[in-house]
């Protein structure tokens, strides 16, 4: 474990040298990288790094990485230290996100549940990311039906990550039918290939091999021509979409 440690630091260094080298910086600053590979990241990111890296989408997700790297936990204590101060509709909501990305989404539903009864009831995005929590938590049933609700009470509302969820909860109510229905449409519009590795995923569980490697190779082909900053954002879908094309039939 510390040499896996001492890995991720070296890498890090790495990755801020190839930064200093492409925007010009002092030079000096790859000595302090790779004499003290985590302290020189560090002071690195602080003061050269993070103001460059924060006004771009990739940078943000980067930061994001980081953070979850150095510290998983942070977000997480931090959004319930906020909460037990001030029990604001806010404060609740950053919690339930952040349960979402600890992998808690049993919890993050009760978070959602107190948001949507504060003065963000009716907010479509967050409606959205609380039938993603129901799902997610096993409730496929519910998250479907708040989704058809969703759709009931705001018509022109248009979310491509909640039409994924009302797909997936489709799916795992046995719809089938209906899901590929769902799923033909999604993966027409979807940015990404998350669309296309779900569907994938259930065209082998339903048995449908052929239909799903032709979905697996159009995945792959659209990554290929994907900017760099995209396939690292897609990055888990992308390997996704190769672990079910080698996948034994």
């Amino acid at each position: 474990m510390p040499f896996l440690g001492l890995g991720l630091h070296v890498l890090i260094a790495i990755y801020f040298a190839t930064h200093v080298v492409r925007t010009g910086q002092d030079k000096y600053w790859l000595w302090i990288l790779f004499a003290f590979p985590l302290l020189g990241s560090v002071v690195y990111a602080l003061a050269i790094w993070l103001p460059d890296a924060r006004h771009s989408r990739q940078g943000r997700q980067v930061v994001r990485g980081v953070k979850q790297l150095i510290d998983p936990t942070r977000e997480l204590r931090e959004a319930q230290e906020q909460l037990d101060i001030a029990a604001t509709a806010d404060n609740h909501l950053r919690l339930a996100d952040a349960l979402m990305g600890a992998g808690r989404a049993s919890e993050a539903v009760v978070q959602y549940q107190a948001v949507l009864r504060g003065v963000h009831a009716g907010d479509g995005a967050i409606t959205v990311r609380y039938a993603t929590a129901l799902l997610e938590a096993g409730k496929a049933n519910e998250a479907r039906e708040t989704l058809d609700r969703l759709i009931r009470e705001q018509p022109d509302f248009k979310s491509p990550e909640g039409h994924l969820v009302y797909a997936r909860a489709i799916a795992a109510l046995g719809d089938r039918a209906k899901a590929s229905a769902e799923f033909d449409v999604l993966v027409g519009y979807f940015a990404g290939l998350e669309a296309r590795a779900r569907y994938a995923g259930l065209l082998i569980d339903w048995g449908e091999r052929q239909r799903a490697t032709a979905l697996i190779e159009e995945g792959l082909k659209l990554a290929g021509r994907m900017p760099r900053y995209a396939r690292e954002i897609n990055k888990p879908w992308l390997a996704e979409l190769q672990r079910l094309r080698d996948r034994p039939a």
